[in-house]
């Protein structure tokens, strides 16, 4: 048996483990132990995607509840309390509707057209196509033609709480002594929380994340790092025509990047490869 032979390869220790490395014995204790840290992992990863609430779903007939300002575009209804949202009347005033028995979700007078303005800001359209804006007075009406900065709303979410603020800066509720929405608080209380719900289908963007040279498959993947640190003297793009199967490996090990510079290396033409 060759030096070589001798020397067992293993995954790279980090510096904080090596002690706790150095005194697991055997090659099988060595394994399990990065087993079970490579659990934990995936464990706590599990621990951080946040929970669909599919009970409160359905109890409000397949309406769920916004979490952030991305999620509010399209159609959306704002919810007071349980199951009592704000209603459009044809005065262009609004209300608080009736109670929905469990399982119901808004009425189509109670259901609006939610605009994003900016990353911060959004817009209200109601049935009647009026945009919802807030009066001098404070009463939130829907009777604009426009959107223009008094028909922009900002939604400020704190601790799973939510209320909508007004250009006025204060924060819509309902009056229920007058029986109609307003803006007049500039302090969220109680009485200014509410829930946006929303029907729209939530999409996942698979590629949210990845950067922009890695959308596609590997042949693509691989087209795009060449194009981009490929130094072009004949204008011409060099690219290994080896078998790509061992891409595809390399992308689920997580080592894609570094077969990838081996690749660009053999061609001679990459500005990073000597």
């Amino acid at each position: 048996m060759s030096e070589y032979d001798r020397v067992r390869t293993g995954k790279l220790v980090l510096k904080g483990e090596q002690q706790r490395y150095a005194s697991l014995k055997s090659a099988n204790e060595q394994y399990w132990y990065y087993r079970s840290k490579k659990r934990k992992h995936k464990q706590q990863k599990n621990l951080d995607t946040p929970k669909v609430d599919t009970k409160d779903i359905a109890d409000h007939g397949n309406w769920w509840k916004v979490t952030s300002i991305e999620d509010i575009n399209g159609p959306v209804a704002i919810e007071f309390g349980s199951h009592t949202y704000i209603k459009a009347l044809d005065n262009g005033l609004f209300t608080l509707g009736a109670p929905h028995n469990e399982g119901e979700g808004p009425s189509p007078e109670e259901i609006l057209t939610a605009i994003p303005v900016n990353e911060r800001k959004i817009a209200l359209k109601s049935g009647y196509g009026k945009y919802v804006k807030v009066e001098k007075s404070g009463v939130v009406t829907g009777r604009s033609d426009a959107i223009g900065p008094m028909e922009q709303w900002e939604p400020v979410f704190e601790e799973g709480k939510m209320a909508l603020q007004a250009c006025t800066e204060c924060f819509m509720s309902v009056d229920v002594e007058e029986d109609t929405v307003v803006a007049l608080s500039k302090k969220a209380s109680t009485d200014q929380m509410m829930q946006i719900r929303s029907q729209t289908v939530k999409t996942v963007n698979p590629y949210k994340d990845v950067p922009q040279e890695e959308h596609g498959d590997v042949k693509q993947i691989e087209l795009n790092y060449v194009k981009k640190f490929q130094k072009f003297q004949d204008k011409r793009i060099r690219i290994n025509t080896e078998d790509t199967k061992g891409l595809e490996k390399a992308k689920e090990d997580g080592s894609l990047h570094e077969t990838l510079l081996d690749r660009r290396s053999k061609m001679k033409a990459d500005r990073y490869c000597k």
